[in-house]
């Protein structure tokens, strides 16, 4: 399967609590917080809406409230995954059915998404059950740094400095990954180590756009100003 396929659906990962981020998080999902004029979450939708057509969403910690604020600004689907890991949705919700990429981001990304390059990488991958998109490491945000041999993912870990590191922005095709790992019970770590076994992860070359993850309080206030 190595046309080039065309990304239609999106999903957001939005469901975990931002311990790192309280005492704001205390009170709102880490997706609801205040950033550009909209939300951290707000921001990705807007993105998103210009450049996929269906666009789907995690939800957990204080799922009533994001869930209310999801159906305001409007989204395709929600998945509650409170008290699951965050890979869980690839084989315990309707998303599994899709034989197609499905572009997957944290909530707490600040980027510009660039499609083409996307469909471009994983295409030229062929079409991978799982493709994840690194950044060069930056300054005080950790990273799950990703080894590999001509485009084909040998490990992803926290522990040994490497090059690259994941950016939380991936495509993956979720029947492919259920083929290839049907558990997905335990996390994204292990459905990538089980994914590797079967040389079924793909790196693209490191993400042209100005890139950010919001991690804590300071690095949101920075990025305000």
């Amino acid at each position: 399967m190595s046309q080039r396929l065309p990304i239609q659906h999106a999903l957001i990962m939005a469901a975990g609590r931002g311990n790192r981020m309280r005492p704001l998080t205390d009170v709102m999902p880490k997706a609801m917080l205040p950033y550009n004029g909209s939300t951290l979450i707000g921001n990705n939708l807007l993105a998103l809406r210009s450049c996929v057509e269906y666009v789907h969403v995690t939800v957990g910690y204080k799922s009533v409230m994001l869930s209310q604020y999801l159906m305001t600004v409007g989204v395709d689907s929600i998945f509650n995954t409170e008290g699951h890991s965050n890979s869980w949705w690839i084989s315990h919700t309707l998303m599994r059915h899709l034989d197609e990429p499905v572009l997957v981001l944290t909530c707490d990304n600040i980027t510009e998404l660039d499609m083409e390059f996307l469909t471009n990488e994983y295409a030229r991958l062929h079409a991978p059950a799982c493709m994840v998109v690194p950044v060069a490491p930056v300054p005080g945000i950790d990273g799950d740094y990703v080894e590999h041999t001509q485009g084909v993912v040998t490990n992803i870990q926290r522990q040994t400095p490497a090059d690259i590191y994941c950016s939380g922005i991936q495509v993956l095709n979720p029947r492919q990954v259920v083929a290839n790992a049907p558990d997905t019970e335990d996390g994204f770590y292990a459905v990538w180590n089980r994914l590797i076994a079967r040389q079924q992860v793909g790196v693209s070359m490191i993400y042209p756009k100005t890139w950010f993850s919001v991690d804590t309080l300071d690095q949101l206030v920075n990025l305000q100003k």
